[in-house]
């Protein structure tokens, strides 16, 4: 199964996630995340590209975060 396929089945099939559920996804804190997203460093670089804003609310393009989770 594809790490974009677990995701999916795991949310329901949502074709973003939100911040919470990346951080999830990544082991870390809602907060901790935020600060890794504003800085320059890596986890930034991988997973701005992924970042759509709808109003104020900030979400991440499932199959672009999977790509991210697999160019490890």
């Amino acid at each position: 199964m594809s790490t974009e396929q677990d995701i999916k089945d795991k949310y329901h099939g949502a074709p973003l996630l939100s911040i919470e559920q990346l951080a999830e996804i990544l082991l870390r804190s809602k907060d901790g995340l935020r600060l890794s997203l504003c800085g320059d460093n890596e986890v930034s670089r991988k997973f701005l590209p992924c970042k759509l804003k709808i109003g104020r609310r900030v979400y991440f393009r499932t199959s672009e975060v999977a790509k991210a989770l697999d160019q490890d």
